[in-house]
């Protein structure tokens, strides 16, 4: 315990910045027709792939076509 709250300055923005993430990355899948590969996969993904799986998503799942 006492480490969490000796680094919580510091784990505050990180969690702050994967919030966002899956936020913005759960918008954008809502708002899109196609990716590539299934839409609940992405879902997936994005939720239990701690801040790798949105850029993941971002980089890989977005079908600009």
């Amino acid at each position: 315990m006492e480490f969490i709250t000796n680094n919580l300055p510091l784990l505050i923005p990180i969690f702050i910045i994967q919030l966002a993430l899956i936020v913005f990355a759960l918008a954008d899948l809502a708002r899109r027709e196609n990716t590539r590969g299934p839409k609940w996969v992405w879902v997936l993904v994005i939720l239990f792939i701690n801040m790798i799986g949105p850029i993941v998503y971002f980089l890989v799942g977005r079908d600009e076509a």
